[in-house]
């Protein structure tokens, strides 16, 4: 077993034992507690059983919540161990985000994005804007209902030198605008627990929390 293995099972197990030391400790004071009120109870007025049994009730509900307490605070550790192990499995996915990053590969010289439409759209367009903010060109994507659109693309053959890519969605039904929020694609690179949080750090730099994402691709 390695040293750290050790320390770990010590350290539980003193847990544990500080748990059992401190419930000890309650019942012991509670019972001397007890015992020097009924050495010096009026004789003429002595506690009834009903006063007797009340207070013990009250003792036995105070170690139970400090027990239960410990369990709860056991039982967190352990979820949040098991969260970070099964958020490890992320690092090398790609996720959807919000974000208007459109992501070129410099192999296919293609841009992917993505939106999300509140409400059905007549007509969909997407701008694509270079580093200063130039128009480099535009898609049409035609009509679509309300949700996610997935993985649109753009021919970046032709803007190979532009810089960082960033998109606009504008679609209208009819006369009126909808609401469109654009997504990015990013690759997860580490995962690590923030305040018992799940949090994402990504290959662009940004840290995020796991309730941001949107999709996993």
């Amino acid at each position: 077993m390695s040293s750290t293995g050790v320390d770990s099972a010590s350290a539980s197990a003193s847990t544990k034992n500080i748990n059992a030391n401190d419930a000890a400790n309650s019942q012991d004071r509670f019972l001397k507690l007890l015992v020097a009120q009924l050495n010096n109870q009026d004789p003429m007025n002595p506690m009834d059983n009903a006063q007797m049994t009340s207070q013990i009730a009250q003792i036995n509900t105070v170690t139970g919540i400090e027990q239960l307490n410990a369990t709860v605070k056991g039982l967190v550790s352990q979820f949040a161990s098991q969260q970070l192990l099964q958020g490890s499995a992320m690092v090398g996915r790609q996720v959807l985000l919000e974000g208007d990053a459109l992501v070129v590969n410099p192999e296919t010289q293609t841009g992917h994005g993505a939106l999300d439409l509140s409400g059905s759209a007549s007509s969909v367009k997407v701008q694509v804007l270079g580093a200063s903010g130039q128009d480099l060109g535009a898609l049409d994507l035609g009509p679509l209902q309300p949700g996610r659109c997935y993985n649109f693309e753009w021919d970046a053959s032709a803007h190979p030198d532009s810089g960082p890519v960033r998109f606009k969605v504008l679609a209208t039904q009819g006369e009126a605008a909808v609401a469109a929020t654009p997504l990015t694609i990013d690759q997860v690179a580490a995962v690590s627990l923030e305040g018992g949080a799940l949090q994402l750090q990504l290959a662009r730099g940004n840290t995020l929390a796991y309730s941001a994402v949107k999709s996993i691709l």
